[in-house]
């Protein structure tokens, strides 16, 4: 009864939120064939026109880099990202464009942090992101880790994982640490679950995201995005001042 009464409450925007404000997007899969993104270069093109039609000045893409999976090196990102700008470029599309990774924390990520160099943007920020099953047993040590390197770790989407959904302490204990926490905007339309737009709410209400990002793999994401700009969390997150997109 509670939960859906507190939706009851959520009333719609009249006016749409003007992502200009936020600028850059810092978590995306625009380059086309080397992860679950976008598939085609013109995949690539249509979702970025999206997203300089929304108001982004910047998209830093984040492909995933995974041991298992998606073994993506920076050669083969930047060289992805250079092929979509020379795309980007062709269609005059308005939009300036950079590279990272989405690093998966897994049994190789700490061989990476210690032998490679990683791909961060900004002031040496590190995207990264755990399984969704259950929290890696090591995932403070790394962290810790990853910030006495001089990186800047940012966890992706945490209101995604729902084993922290009855332990909203862990979010404060990340804060606490000084790991930034970057939150998907389609969440809070309730995209991924009801579940996850509610932690996304909570955390915007206890001022703990610093960054939002699309985390957009395909053009319904995009078209997604051009509802979930009447949500008034979004507003509020947006005019909160809490935001580091426009630094980048």
């Amino acid at each position: 009864m509670g939960l859906f009464s507190r939706f009851k409450k959520n009333k719609r925007l009249t006016t749409p939120v003007d992502l200009s404000l936020v600028e850059v997007d810092m978590h995306s899969h625009f380059i086309p064939g080397i992860d679950d993104g976008a598939k085609t270069i013109e995949d690539s093109v249509e979702m970025i026109s999206g997203m300089a039609e929304l108001g982004y000045r910047k998209v830093i893409t984040t492909p995933h880099i995974m041991s298992d999976y998606y073994k993506n090196t920076p050669e083969i990102i930047l060289g992805g990202m250079e092929n979509v700008k020379r795309a980007l470029q062709k269609a005059d599309v308005p939009i300036a464009m950079e590279a990272a990774s989405e690093y998966y924390l897994d049994f190789d990520f700490e061989r990476k942090l210690t032998e490679e160099k990683l791909l961060t943007f900004g002031k040496n920020y590190l995207l990264f992101e755990i399984s969704y099953m259950n929290p890696p047993d090591n995932l403070f040590h790394v962290i810790f880790k990853m910030q006495t390197m001089g990186y800047k770790p940012i966890l992706a989407h945490p209101e995604r994982y729902n084993f922290w959904h009855t332990d909203f302490q862990k979010y404060e204990d990340f804060v606490d640490k000084g790991i930034l926490l970057q939150m998907n905007i389609n969440s809070l339309s309730g995209y991924y679950s009801m579940g996850t737009k509610l932690i996304a709410e909570k955390l915007i209400e206890k001022k703990m995201i610093s960054f939002i990002g699309t985390d957009c793999h395909h053009s319904g994401h995009i078209k997604l995005m051009k509802d979930v700009v009447y949500e008034p969390y979004l507003k509020q997150l947006v005019e909160s001042g809490m935001l580091l997109n426009h630094t980048l």
